[in-house]
């Protein structure tokens, strides 16, 4: 068992995420200001000793991504000038992840710069869920321990669907996370082939796989605008689905996405918290929220004790 003493402490990203994860755990969420000044900076202060301390900062880097990034940042810096022992950074959503690779010429590979900037400011270890591409953890020099919410939305998909269902990925890059969660749920596989055209914006193209008087349900790790999830839908039921379900780690919901799911043909689309819901979201009664609280502290607790977190990866 680890002599250090546990902290947890949170930005101003998801609060309630950080409560529910301090609940489960068994500590008080740590004490901290963190306020923004009438220009745009940001000030930070840690309200109670953390020297030798072993804390986890909570702050996924969502809309407002750069803002909840600085907070994250000058969070850690903070702490580290508090002399705490180890610093940990807890990402349930790593914020330009899609930026992972030179797609183009003379563009940036802003997800490693955004790992150099963490590792910067003092975080020791990062724990992170979902990542859009898992070549990131990569991009660090420090310790990453990756989670999935499989776990928790294969449980809810067992308890709430037919057996006729049909997993499908909504492009090619995700066939291997739809693919194990077929496998587990012992349902069939299909793949939407699509086209983008431009940044936020797709064309669904074709269907590849059997989905005809099946329960389709698209899986993704986050849904943004949602163009892609609704387009899909509606080809799936064109290629004669009996109903399609949305499925993503991360409800990142951006411009139009609300509006889209609202008007859209999916019967429903289940989301994790490890972005809180927007006002609107909240009141669009076909979006379900599972929480992802006990995994996300149950690995700390692991992490704290210096035990594994082998059988959380999966």
């Amino acid at each position: 068992m680890s002599r250090q003493t546990l902290k947890v402490f949170s930005g101003n990203a998801n609060p309630d995420l950080a409560r529910e994860i301090c609940d489960y755990i068994g500590v008080p969420l740590g004490r901290a200001i963190v306020k923004t000044f009438s220009d745009g900076e940001i000030f930070v202060e840690i309200g109670e000793n953390v020297r030798g301390s072993d804390v986890f900062v909570i702050q996924p880097t969502c809309p407002p991504v750069n803002h909840n990034m600085m907070e994250l940042l000058i969070m850690i810096d903070a702490l580290r000038r508090a002399s705490s022992r180890r610093i940990t950074a807890v990402l349930p959503y790593y914020g330009y992840a899609r930026q992972d690779r030179k797609a183009a010429p003379r563009v940036p590979i802003t997800a490693k710069l955004v790992a150099d900037l963490i590792t910067t400011s003092g975080a020791r270890r990062v724990l992170a869920m979902d990542l859009h591409a898992g070549q990131i953890q990569g991009f660090f020099n420090i310790p990453v321990d990756h989670l999935f919410a499989a776990p928790i939305l294969l449980k809810y998909i067992r308890e709430n669907f037919a057996d006729d269902l049909v997993m499908v990925s909504p492009d090619a890059g995700g066939v291997e996370r739809t693919r194990a969660f077929a496998k587990r749920l012992g349902a069939g596989l299909a793949i939407v082939d699509k086209r983008r055209e431009r940044p936020n914006e797709s064309q669904v193209m074709n269907v590849i796989g059997d989905v005809k008087g099946k329960t389709a349900i698209i899986l993704d790790d986050m849904v943004d605008t949602a163009g892609t999830l609704c387009q899909a839908a509606q080809v799936l039921l064109d290629q004669g689905a009996k109903v399609v379900h949305g499925c993503a780690t991360h409800p990142v919901l951006s411009g139009p996405a609300v509006e889209r799911i609202t008007s859209s043909p999916l019967a429903s689309m289940v989301v994790t918290n490890s972005i809180p819901l927007g006002p609107e979201a909240r009141k669009v009664e076909k979006i379900t929220v599972l929480s992802v609280a006990e995994l996300l502290g149950e690995a700390i607790q692991r992490i704290h004790n210096d035990d594994s977190v082998t059988s959380l990866f999966v």
